[in-house]
């Protein structure tokens, strides 16, 4: 943890408070909800997302989860956080950093979900709005990559409202829902504004 330390932070990461929601790391005593959101948007998360484990909402594939997110923080090389309301402090969704490069490079990846009645409400704009300064002030990323399938419209939408610019399109760049698929490449830099951010309307 010497990156963070340099920082003046502690082990774990802090709280990130944005417009109407707070992000924070993953917890095993999430597990429940987690699960229930997860369970709940299942249809409406499946299209966008890689193939689900069989056992993925168990309890065993959380902790090992959990020691994922715990492996990336300890080697610097990624950043998760669940996402909540502010109002009733319920679970909404989930985000993340991964993929850092450090050196020449000082980039990373943003990779987000939203459960599915929380979604198109603002809360994930909110989201992003809070945790795109973390990454480029508190980690020191100069560029935050995105991609998101060429059908994606909210996704493209919602990167282009926080000045994310498409670079181009990668060919079979991942694979979702059991197929390699080309996907839009976004990106942006840490002196691009970010937009006035506005309450969400959930």
């Amino acid at each position: 943890m010497a990156f963070f330390k340099s920082l003046g932070l502690t082990s774990s990461l802090p709280v990130i408070d944005g417009n109407g929601v707070f992000l924070r790391v993953p917890r095993m005593a999430d597990f429940e909800e987690w699960a229930a959101l997860r369970g709940a948007s299942r249809e409406f998360l499946t299209p966008w997302e890689p193939v689900w484990p069989e056992d993925d909402l168990t309890r065993g594939a959380f902790r090992r989860r959990i020691r994922r997110y715990e492996r990336d923080l300890h080697e610097e090389s990624g950043y998760a956080f669940l996402v909540f309301s502010k109002n009733d402090r319920a679970m909404l969704g989930g985000a993340t950093l991964t993929n850092l490069r450090r050196g020449a490079a000082q980039a990373g990846s943003l990779g987000y979900w939203m459960g599915q009645t929380h979604a198109g409400k603002g809360y994930m704009s909110a989201a992003i709005g809070a945790l795109v300064p973390f990454a480029h002030s508190m980690l020191r990323l100069r560029r935050i990559e995105a991609a998101c399938l060429l059908s994606n419209t909210a996704s493209i939408r919602l990167l282009e409202k926080m000045n994310f610019a498409r670079e181009g399109t990668a060919r079979q760049y991942l694979s979702i829902a059991g197929h390699w698929q080309d996907h839009l490449l976004f990106a942006r830099l840490a002196s691009d504004p970010l937009p006035a951010q506005t309450p969400p309307n959930g």
